[in-house]
């Protein structure tokens, strides 16, 4: 197989889309709110001390200033159009100024976040304004001297936590990293998610456009050009999910093509023919096998499978030639059946896989391709063949898709309230994310 790889032209570099994902404002206000706790975490770790550690400006003297508790009260995430992200956060400082006293203190967050791709071709967050503010909310004592807020201010160096601000969100550069691991479709085969370009913001969200690349056996493979260059479709404003991922036509072709030349879909089929029940209506079958052996089929595609897109259905087109032998362990072929099949195929996503199913035969034809037992009429050919091919091969297929594919997401997020909508080119996954609890 790897030689065989070798020989294959080269993968081709026309780099385009054929998926992709739009973060809608209500994906990103989700993604805030289970930020808000982390934020909370990294703010007290960063603040939370009997001398405030490296919040001192100039002096490492003990500080009449302290910080006792940290609560986040507000934190949201809005969208810039053709810019990036605004991250506002609000956070209130419980702070001791002196043994006797103690107030709040509102400290503000505001900062603007873009998303660039780096070397490596990973999508990474970087920060490109940020402004801190702090401002006393309630007293103790209402006597409580003006000057202490100035006097916070010299002594506090709250310009810190600008310095890795996209940090009390939940990981996002860790989090997009993983959008681009390396999944398994099969034993030898895996795919992984490329993105293009850094993501689009407009007030539809957030649009990441996204190339499936496949490896079989270590090696990367050339896929079939698409015909149709894709572009993530326009959503309606008032969609109510948090996400929604696009498929086109071309990368369930590509998904199947890259099964085919791992060699997944390669199939040994026994028939309850034997030679014996077969000579009848064969009569040279007598001849070139005297003793009664079982009639084996080996299915192999002659051209690469399609999967076509219409509103609201998806068939795949199968193209095989199987090869009808005798013989155990040895095979000795006699005949070969060029067989046209199209399935029905059924569509579900399960937390972040895609199940794909193909339970209808809708069609199937069966013509000779060869023969070592003269003429065989196709009539006959549907007669002795027809009903093992038309349970067998979709039969075997679906053992190989039963596992699902992996669709893009990043580790820490699944996807609940599912929807698949098939539509003509393409197929859409409006979903929500849902925060997995950590374990360990």
């Amino acid at each position: 197989l790897s030689i065989l790889l070798s020989l294959l032209v080269p993968v081709h570099s026309t780099r385009s889309p054929d998926c992709g994902g739009i973060l809608t404002p209500l994906g990103l206000s989700y993604f805030a709110e289970v930020s808000k706790p982390h934020a909370e975490t990294v703010l007290r770790q960063d603040l939370l001390a009997p001398v405030v550690p490296d919040l001192l400006v100039g002096s490492t003297k003990p500080s009449r200033t302290q910080i006792n508790s940290v609560k986040v009260t507000e934190l949201s995430l809005s969208l810039v159009p053709d810019s990036g992200l605004r991250l506002s956060v609000d956070v209130d400082l419980g702070i001791t100024p002196a043994p006797s006293t103690t107030k709040v203190t509102r400290l503000s967050i505001r900062a603007d976040l873009h998303v660039e791709m780096n070397p490596e071709g990973n999508l990474e967050v970087v920060t490109s304004a940020c402004k801190p503010t702090m401002e006393e909310v309630q007293s103790t004592e209402e006597r409580e001297s003006k000057s202490s807020s100035s006097e916070l201010d010299k002594e506090i160096n709250v310009d810190k936590v600008c310095l890795e601000v996209s940090k009390l969100l939940l990981s996002p550069n860790e989090e997009l990293i993983s959008l681009t691991a390396q999944f398994p479709v099969s034993p030898s085969c895996q795919l992984q998610y490329l993105p293009l370009a850094a993501p689009v913001f407009s007030e539809q969200g957030i649009t990441i456009s996204l190339q499936t690349t496949f490896q079989v056996a270590g090696m990367a493979i050339p896929l079939p050009v698409s015909p149709v260059p894709f572009n993530m479709p326009e959503l309606a404003s008032s969609s109510p999910a948090h996400l929604t991922l696009a498929f086109s036509e071309h990368f369930f072709s590509s998904l199947f093509f890259a099964l085919e030349m791992a060699g997944a879909f390669n199939m040994t089929i026994l028939s309850p023919l034997t030679t014996a029940t077969v000579a009848p209506k064969i009569t040279q079958m007598g001849s070139l096998f005297p003793e009664d052996l079982p009639v084996v089929l080996q299915a192999v595609f002659r051209s690469s499978t399609r999967v076509v897109l219409e509103e609201g259905k998806a068939a795949l087109k199968l193209l095989l030639t199987v090869h009808v032998g005798a013989g155990s362990p040895a095979f000795q072929s006699f005949l070969s059946v060029n067989v046209d099949m199209s399935a029905g195929l059924l569509l579900s996503v399960t937390n972040t896989r895609m199940i794909i199913s193909a339970p209808v035969i809708e069609n199937v034809e069966l013509s000779l391709a060869a023969s070592d037992v003269g003429p065989v009429p196709d009539a006959l050919l549907e007669e002795l063949f027809l009903p093992t091919i038309r349970t067998e091969v979709p039969a075997q297929i679906n053992v190989v898709l039963s596992e699902g594919v992996v669709l893009p997401h990043i580790s820490s997020f699944t996807y609940t309230n599912i929807n698949v909508v098939i539509h003509k080119d393409y197929v859409l996954v409006p979903c929500n994310l849902q925060l997995q609890e950590r374990t360990g």
